[in-house]
């Protein structure tokens, strides 16, 4: 299952014009086929696969306590979202993996957009906001939530920064090479042209 075009299209100009290394002059002495996503936020991604059920059924577990002392706004808040993170986790963990392991940058821009500006307001929101009545063991999950979301921005941001590098690079000198290709054509129908 792919991003649908028009969505690629974007979050690929988005990427090239957030990320692009503006200080680089020239390409680097690099091989064709490196590698360059990142093993420390395919781990990041690993164990945030595995922990965010225990955060959601916590986060249940520890809803379900405190409600009767909610006010009623704040229980239409903290249930909406729960329901968001939900289904935003899903979505954000398949592209951070489709974009890191594929090395695909509009899935990783899409993954690191979501983290940036949906989960983490939204954990930090739970985290910090004294009318919730926090329990301690909310706390703490949120904390290693925060933690974790935290550390996947920082590696994502460095990570998409090095693919659209690479990919830069492979098309300049891509076009280098057809450029030559070329050139070499034109000199063949000059000889040619000339002998007869």
């Amino acid at each position: 299952m792919e991003l649908p075009e028009p969505v690629r299209l974007r979050l690929g100009n988005f990427s090239r014009t957030m990320f692009r290394d503006s200080s680089r002059t020239g390409p680097e002495n690099s091989e064709d086929n490196e590698m360059v996503s990142s093993l420390a936020l395919q781990m990041s991604l690993y164990f945030n696969a595995y922990f965010f059920p225990l955060w959601w059924v916590s986060s249940i577990m520890m809803l379900q306590i405190k409600y009767p002392i909610l006010p009623d706004y704040y229980k239409f808040i903290v249930v909406t979202v729960i329901i968001l993170m939900t289904l935003i986790e899903g979505i954000r963990l398949y592209l951070g993996y489709m974009g890191n392991l594929q090395e695909k940058v509009p899935e990783l821009a899409g993954f690191w957009l979501l983290s940036l500006l949906l989960q983490l307001p939204l954990i930090l929101f739970l985290l910090f906001n004294e009318g919730l009545t926090n329990l301690p063991l909310e706390k703490a999950i949120h904390i290693v939530f925060t933690v974790f979301l935290t550390f996947q921005v920082v590696s994502a941001f460095l990570t998409l920064r090095k693919m659209v590098n690479q990919l830069a690079t492979r098309f300049h000198l891509q076009d280098f090479d057809r450029l030559s290709v070329n050139r070499g054509g034109m000199r063949t129908m000059r000889s040619c042209v000339e002998e007869i």
